[in-house]
C-alpha cells in the first residue's frame, strides 16, 4: 500500500523550484484560463469585471505563500458570485468589499479552530459525487459559449465555432502524442488565436466578455458605515462565504492530494484562504476559494508547486494590464476546447462503469447520485456535498444501530446468569438493546452484563443500561454491569440516574 509524503517545506527550494519549467508554463494556461471566468464570475455577481479579475489575482498569488496545498490554483468563483448577488443588489458593491474581508477574518479562526481536520468526514463517495458533479457543471458552462447562444446572431456561426472547438481539442489531445514540451492546452490557445486572427473568423473572443482594467488597484477600506447595523447586514453573507469557501477548497486539496500521492496541510489552507479573502477585500475584490477546474488545468498541465499558483497570479496580472489588447482577441473556442478537456478529465468515469456500480453497496450509489443530482440542480458544491454527508450518516447509523448483540449462558450452579452485550450503544442502537433481555424467563437472583465487548458513547446508551438494570430489579434481581472500559465506566457513573429517558 503506497502512502502519502508530506509536502516541502514553504521555505524550502523544493517548495518552489523543484519543476520551474512546467509550473511557469502551466501557469499561462491558468492566467488565460482565468480571465473569461473571472468576468463571467463578475457578471453573475452584478459586479464589474475588473472586480473578479483584481481578486483573481490577488488571491492566486497570497495563497501561494499562505496555503497548504501546493500546486492548487485560487481565485474569484461561482459558488462564491452566487452567494453576494443579493448583497450587491440590495446594497451596493462596497458592502460586497466588507462581507469578503470579515469573511477572511471567520475562515482564518475556523482554521485555527482546526477546521481542517474535518475533511476526513467526508466520505469517499460524496468526493466521487463532488468531483463528478463539478465535472458535469464546468461541462454546462461552456454550453452557451459552444451554441453562441448569447449572440444575437448565433445560431449561423455555430457550424464554424464546433469546428473551431473540435480543432482545440484536436490539438490538445493529439499534440502529447509528439512531444509534451509545451503544455498542449497553451499551443491550443496560441495557435486557434493566430488562426482565428489572420484568417478574420467573426467568432467570441474574450473581450467581447467584457473590459479588462487597464490600473492596478489599490489598498482602501470599504466606503461604508461601520456600524452595528452594517455588520447585521453583511454577517449572514459572510458566513455563508466563510463556509462555502472552505469547504471548496479543502475538497480540492484533498483532491490534488489523492492526484499527486502527497498530503497537505488543510488548517493552513483554510488560514491562507482567509488571509486571501481579507486581502482581495481590501483591493477591491470579491471573495473567492480554490477553483478545481483551474487547479485541474494546472496539474494537467505539469503544475506541482507553489511557484505555478503564484506565477498565475503574475502572468494574470500581467496579461491584464500589460497585454490587455492581445488577450481581448484570444477566441473563446480555444478556452471552450481547454474547458472541455478538464471536464472529460475530471469526470471519474470508472466510478460508473457497470462493474463498479454492480460491485459497489446501493446506499453508497444512492450518496453518490444525491450528491451529484443536487449539486447540478442547484449549482451550489456546497448544498451537495452537505446533503452526501448527511445522507451517509444517515446510512451508517442505520448499519451500526442494529449491530448490538445480546447472548446468554447460565452458570453450572443455576445462581446467576451471565449476558454478553457487543456492539456501539449510542442513541439510534439504545431502544433495541432494552428488548434485547429476556427478563421474564430468568430463573436466577443475580445476573451480570458484560459490556467489554461494547462501546458507550452517550447518555442514551447510560439510559438504557438503567433501565435494563431497572427491569430486572422489578423482578427482584439484581443486575451488575463489568466489563465497563475506563471512559464507560466514568460517563456511566457521572450521569447514572441524573438523566431520564423523556417522556
Amino acid at each position: 500500500m503506497s502512502t502519502s509524503t508530506a509536502p516541502a517545506p514553504i521555505r524550502s527550494r523544493a517548495a518552489w523550484l523543484s519543476n520551474p519549467r512546467n509550473d511557469l508554463l502551466s501557469a499561462l494556461v491558468v492566467a488565460l484560463a482565468l480571465i473569461p471566468e473571472a468576468i463571467s464570475f463578475s457578471i453573475i455577481a452584478g459586479v464589474d469585471p475588473k472586480v473578479g479579475l483584481y481578486a483573481s489575482f490577488s488571491i492566486a498569488i497570497v495563497i501561494a505563500f499562505a496555503g497548504g496545498r501546493p500546486g492548487m490554483i485560487s481565485a474569484a468563483t461561482g459558488a462564491m458570485a452566487l452567494v453576494i448577488v443579493p448583497l450587491v443588489a440590495d446594497y451596493g458593491v462596497e458592502y460586497l468589499f466588507a462581507a469578503t474581508i470579515l469573511a477572511g477574518i471567520i475562515q482564518v479562526g475556523l482554521g485555527a479552530l482546526g477546521v481542517g481536520s474535518l475533511m476526513r468526514l467526508v466520505p469517499r463517495t460524496v468526493m466521487i459525487g463532488f468531483v463528478n458533479a463539478l465535472a458535469i457543471l464546468i461541462f454546462l458552462a461552456q454550453v452557451p459559449h459552444i451554441l453562441l447562444s448569447d449572440e444575437v446572431d448565433g445560431g449561423a456561426r455555430v457550424p464554424l465555432n464546433l469546428a473551431m472547438i473540435g480543432l482545440g481539442l484536436a490539438i490538445i489531445y493529439g499534440l502529447p502524442r509528439v512531444t509534451t514540451i509545451v503544455p498542449s492546452p497553451l499551443v491550443a490557445i496560441v495557435v486557434l488565436g493566430i488562426g482565428m486572427t489572420t484568417m478574420g473568423v467573426d467568432l467570441p473572443t474574450v473581450g467581447d466578455m467584457g473590459e479588462l482594467p487597464s490600473a492596478l488597484p489599490f489598498l482602501a477600506l470599504p466606503n461604508l458605515p461601520w456600524t452595528l447595523g452594517t455588520l447585521g447586514v453583511i454577517l449572514p453573507y459572510s458566513i455563508t462565504l466563510a463556509l462555502v469557501g472552505l469547504l471548496e477548497s479543502l475538497l480540492t486539496a484533498q483532491l490534488l492530494d489523492d492526484l499527486t500521492d502527497t498530503d497537505s496541510d488543510k488548517n493552513r489552507e483554510s488560514r491562507g484562504q482567509g488571509v486571501a479573502n481579507i486581502t482581495t477585500g481590501f483591493l477591491g475584490g470579491m471573495a473567492g476559494c480554490a477553483m478545481i477546474g483551474q487547479s485541474m488545468i494546472n496539474h494537467r498541465s505539469g503544475g506541482r508547486t507553489r511557484l505555478s499558483s503564484l506565477a498565475a497570479g503574475v502572468f494574470l496580472l500581467i496579461l491584464i494590464l500589460a497585454l490587455g489588447d492581445l488577450v481581448a482577441q484570444i477566441p473563446m473556442a480555444a478556452l471552450v476546447a481547454v474547458m472541455i478537456m478538464v471536464s472529460v478529465g475530471t469526470f471519474d468515469w470508472r466510478s460508473v462503469s457497470p462493474g463498479t456500480l454492480r460491485a459497489m453497496p446501493i446506499e453508497e450509489i444512492a450518496v453518490m447520485t444525491a450528491t451529484v443530482g443536487i449539486v447540478v440542480f442547484t449549482h451550489n458544491l456546497a448544498y451537495g456535498v452537505a446533503a452526501g454527508v448527511l445522507l451517509s450518516a444517515i446510512f451508517f447509523v442505520r448499519r451500526v444501530a442494529h449491530v448490538v448483540k445480546v447472548t446468554s449462558v447460565v452458570d453450572p450452579d443455576q445462581s446467576q446468569r451471565l449476558y454478553a452485550v457487543t456492539g456501539e450503544l449510542f442513541f439510534a442502537s439504545t431502544n433495541d438493546l432494552v428488548h434485547m433481555f429476556d427478563y421474564d424467563a430468568v430463573r436466577v437472583p443475580v445476573v451480570e452484563i458484560d459490556l467489554t465487548g461494547a462501546r458507550i458513547w452517550d447518555t442514551s446508551a447510560v439510559v438504557a443500561l438503567d433501565a435494563v438494570v431497572a427491569k430486572f430489579a422489578e423482578r427482584d434481581i439484581e443486575a451488575r454491569l463489568i466489563g465497563l472500559n475506563r471512559h464507560a465506566e466514568a460517563l456511566h457513573t457521572k450521569t447514572s440516574g441524573q438523566v431520564s429517558a423523556g417522556h
